[in-house]
């Protein structure tokens, strides 16, 4: 393998993925986007996470690291000369940030999915109100804090922003409206737009609902 110091193997709508080019972007490193199609992944993807097969996989000195929360945090560690810091200095705070990090994976990602998966009327239902009720928890969080662990824009929050991208398929197919139901929350989501390693780097939202009604069509829904 030759090239970049820094590659990244990725999917351009990959909501994991988007965590680890914000936490690039945060820290000002180059590195070279390798696009990934997932239905023919490459031999370097393979060999790089031969353990899940999936992306995003950073690759740095030729050594890989997987998992977008774990590569996040490395990525903090490895460039701790960089500001700014995605990890609170405190060790509470940091476990904070690691546990809310890790409650996006396992309750945000499966309500949200639900919804455009599901057929049925009464089983879509059920899962817009888990969705509302898992982000009530979040801007129960929030508080009046401008961030989800403190002061700071770090780990949490770029764990969770990736996903306000799919707020505007979800207001279209889920017949909802998120940013009326958690007002706050709208608010963080407009709070993080205005870094521009967030803004510059999620697609807009529309392409992403184009991308899951086509989605949809090949899977005859």
């Amino acid at each position: 393998m030759t090239g970049s110091d820094v590659i990244l193997l990725d999917f351009w709508v990959s909501a994991f993925g988007l965590r680890v080019r914000i936490a690039l972007a945060e820290k000002g490193i180059h590195y070279e986007y390798r696009e990934e199609n997932l239905q023919n992944k490459t031999p370097l993807l393979l060999e790089m996470n031969p353990v899940h097969k999936k992306i995003p996989v950073l690759i740095h000195q030729g050594k890989p690291v997987c998992e977008s929360n774990i590569i996040v945090q490395y990525i903090d560690e490895a460039w701790h000369d960089k500001s700014p810091s995605l990890l609170p200095s405190d060790p509470y705070l940091r476990a904070q940030a690691r546990f809310w990090a890790d409650f996006v994976d396992k309750k945000v990602y499966e309500s949200t999915r639900k919804i455009w998966m599901t057929e049925g009327e009464e089983d879509r239902q059920v899962a817009k109100k888990e969705l509302i009720e898992v982000l009530k928890v979040l801007e129960g969080q929030l508080g009046e804090k401008p961030y989800l662990v403190g002061e700071s824009f770090g780990l949490a929050d770029i764990a969770l922003i990736p996903f306000s991208m799919w707020f505007h398929t979800l207001n279209e197919i889920g017949k909802m409206n998120i940013e009326r139901e958690c007002p706050k929350l709208a608010a963080w989501v407009n709070r993080c737009m205005e870094r521009e390693s967030v803004s510059k780097t999620l697609p807009h939202p529309h392409k992403f609902y184009e991308f899951i009604l086509e989605m949809q069509k090949k899977k005859g829904h």
